[in-house]
């Protein structure tokens, strides 16, 4: 047997709180291969990153760790921060959960880049510049030289994600941590992100410790997988042992609350018709931002929404997907009018929203609320959980008292998994998914109409997720609540919604029944995103082959004439660029492109063939 390349024996991580130590880890033994892919999984503070951050010095200020970690002959536990630093960036990367939080704003992409090869291979600024180049090329980030002067909100959220892969790699390290590197990103990004992990182990040697909550995401990646609890690991073993010979409880439990895309269809919940025609409706919606471009201050209109039509009635779940960038957000906040509206209407309850001054409008913001995606920065961190969640039946039952909307607070608090005797804390110490159940009940305490869920469950794990989807079902029986939920996981999506409707670049591509969709999709877009989404299952994922959709989405400022998809879609004519296509009826289904009985001709002889 050759030496690990990283052997953790008896890791514990001890933080010392007012309210006396909290073990976030206890006696974890690990070990990791050069070239092995190791997948950590499990619930939100499982553990899962407190190990990373312990092995890596970057514990808070009160954080204690304790046990043995050899990593190439030294042990990290015992080094001190100069010897940590020499090792850190250089020999172990680590690409974090958020790459919006882990760039600096302020510097350009080739800046960053060029101070982790001046403090650890002393490179001068040309020869930096030209090795970021080399390194962004090889994670494929088209016209590298450009994007080195780019800033990191100028890029998507997926090619922020692979600025940092590229800047870890810069080093050549022997580890690379990914905590939460997919988590967030739509469907065709993450196939992306998984499939260049796949490509740097086999071209660089590099062994990778993926930490996440996504079963699916190490389905395919994963030689082994590590299941941690409450600190603890349940569970070790192969991909294959894991996935479909489970031996602890807990892994078994998990495994069953992932939703699947080629699991048993489930049975959309009704719909009941109202004589009151539909809870809302939004004709020719378009949303417009003035940019300001280079040369002479000129300004040009960045189309996010152009000429959506779309209907929800009482009790509906319509899911809404599409890639970063394609308009979703934008659509859910400009029907609840959080953005200004270009053209259109926008009508609620038979009431048109496009045209009542903002006084008018608060009041009927009870039965309209959102669920933002990132719950960090719809959090008030100056306000307890308590207040957060309460703060709207201040504003619209102030009758209750405090008490009563404590009392309130605590039902709902426990509804979505959290406990009610943490209700005093702050944003800061909970984790990122326990901050989302938070959002979630803030949006539900007043027992509202409609709910807009922008990745409302993206950052939650697969138990805690099952519970809030449930919950919201729940609710729609019982309370007749209405969803927009956007999202870009397919299978929840197909879980939990009656029609989708699925977007790029602001425009409508395609509306169906959610069974139809799954089961017959009919726009060449939407093949590409069910191509991309993975699958809970080592063996299939292994065994598919992914042809991927090439190239990122163009930018809305100059969006492709015709159809706007037709610059990535195979099977793209001369004709497409001659008009935007309209929805055009197709079995249930709307469907906006000329060759959709062409192409389903043709995927019908494939199959045959």
């Amino acid at each position: 047997m050759s030496t690990p390349l990283l052997e953790v024996t008896g890791l514990a991580v001890r933080f010392d709180t007012r309210d006396g130590p909290v073990h976030a880890v206890r006696g974890l033994d690990l070990s990791l291969a050069a070239g092995e892919t190791l997948g950590v999984v499990g619930e939100s503070g499982s553990g899962k990153s407190q190990a990373v951050l312990a092995l890596l010095g970057l514990l808070a200020a009160n954080g204690r760790a304790s046990g043995r970690a050899l990593f190439e002959g030294q042990d990290l536990l015992a080094l001190d921060e100069a010897a940590l630093n020499r090792v850190r960036g250089s020999r172990i990367g680590m690409v974090f959960q958020d790459p919006m939080t882990s760039l600096n704003p302020c510097l350009s992409i080739g800046t960053q880049m060029g101070l982790v090869l001046a403090a650890h291979r002393g490179l001068g600024r040309r020869a930096a510049s030209r090795e970021a180049a080399a390194m962004l090329d090889a994670v494929g980030i088209p016209d590298p030289a450009r994007r080195l002067r780019q800033y990191p909100h100028e890029l998507s959220g997926g090619m922020r994600q692979r600025v940092m892969i590229a800047s870890v790699l810069l080093c050549r390290p022997a580890l690379l941590i990914a905590d939460e590197p997919t988590t967030a990103l739509d469907v065709t990004v993450q196939a992306q992100i998984l499939a260049l992990m796949r490509e740097l182990r086999e071209r660089f040697g590099t062994a990778i410790m993926l930490i996440t909550h996504d079963l699916s995401v190490v389905a395919g990646l994963a030689d082994r997988i590590m299941v941690m609890r409450r600190g603890e690991c349940r569970e070790q073993g192969s991909a294959g042992e894991v996935f479909h010979a489970p031996r602890d409880p807990y892994t078994r439990a998990l495994l069953a609350a992932v939703p699947r895309l080629d699991g048993p269809l489930p049975v959309p919940p009704a719909v009941v018709p109202s004589q009151a025609g539909p809870l809302l409706r939004a004709r020719g919606l378009q949303v417009g931002f003035p940019v300001r471009t280079a040369g002479f201050g000129r300004r040009r209109v960045l189309g996010a929404v152009a000429g959506v039509d779309l209907e929800l009635g009482p009790g509906e779940v319509l899911g809404v997907v599409g890639e970063s960038g394609c308009g979703k957000s934008t659509l859910g906040r400009a029907l609840l009018q959080l953005v200004p509206v270009s053209a259109g209407t926008v009508s609620f309850l038979g009431r048109e929203l496009t045209r009542l001054p903002r006084a008018r409008l608060a009041p009927l913001r009870r039965d309209l609320q959102v669920v933002f995606q990132d719950p960090l920065a719809s959090l008030d961190p100056r306000m307890t959980v308590r207040d957060i969640v309460a703060e709207p039946l201040e504003t619209f039952e102030p009758a209750q008292g405090a008490a009563g909307h404590t009392r309130r607070v605590a039902v709902m608090l426990e509804r979505v998994g959290l406990d009610p005797v943490h209700m005093n804390r702050y944003p800061h110490q909970f984790s990122g998914g326990q901050c989302q159940r938070v959002a979630i009940a803030r949006a539900l305490i007043t027992r509202p109409k409609l709910v807009v869920c922008d990745e409302a469950v993206s950052a939650l794990d697969v138990s805690v997720r099952a519970q809030i989807l449930g919950l919201l079902l729940d609710l729609r029986q019982k309370l007749g609540l209405s969803l927009l939920f956007i999202g870009h996981d397919l299978a929840v999506i197909r879980q939990l919604s009656q029609r989708v409707m699925v977007m790029y670049l602001g425009r409508v591509m395609e509306v169906a029944p959610a069974v139809e969709l799954f089961t017959t999709p009919r726009h060449p877009y939407t093949r590409a995103l069910l191509a991309a989404a993975p699958v809970p299952d080592p063996a299939v994922e292994r065994g598919r082959v992914r042809t991927g959709l090439p190239g990122e989405v163009p930018s809305p400022l100059s969006p492709p004439a015709g159809c706007v998809f037709r610059t990535r879609c195979p099977h793209a004519i001369p004709a497409c660029a001659a008009a935007v296509p309209a929805l055009s009826r197709h079995g249930g289904a709307e469907v906006a492109c000329i060759r959709v009985d062409a192409i389903q001709a043709e995927n019908t002889v494939n199959s045959a063939n």
